[in-house]
């Protein structure tokens, strides 16, 4: 029997929906799949700005996607949940074919 589909499910894919639309979310996401990471550190791998990182995690946060944890006075992240880790993975899989005039930098413009 196929599992309900509730509310909350689709709340939870349109956040994830929401935070895979922006690339330096989605490059944090995976980062962060392959294991927790402080800001700074987050920030140097991915080429940007601690304030532009801040910004971003504080999206995910937002979102649930990842978690801080205190490590004296400091905060690493991590992914709020390992299914996220494995979604992901899941994602990165997938092969699309894509229309190069519907879906651009600036947004898809097929609707």
């Amino acid at each position: 029997m196929p599992e309900t589909v509730t509310l909350s499910h689709t709340a939870s894919l349109a956040r994830l929906g929401y935070a895979l639309s922006d690339d330096t979310r989605a490059r944090i996401l995976l980062t962060l799949r392959e294991a927790p990471a402080f800001p700074s550190d987050l920030a140097d791998a991915l080429g940007v700005s601690r304030q532009k990182l801040s910004n971003h995690m504080t999206c995910l946060r937002g979102c649930g996607l990842v978690e801080g944890v205190k490590d004296g006075r400091h905060t690493w992240y991590r992914l709020s949940d390992p299914h996220i880790a494995s979604a992901l993975s899941d994602l990165v899989k997938l092969a699309l074919v894509v229309d190069p005039d519907c879906c651009t930098g600036d947004g898809c413009t097929c609707a």
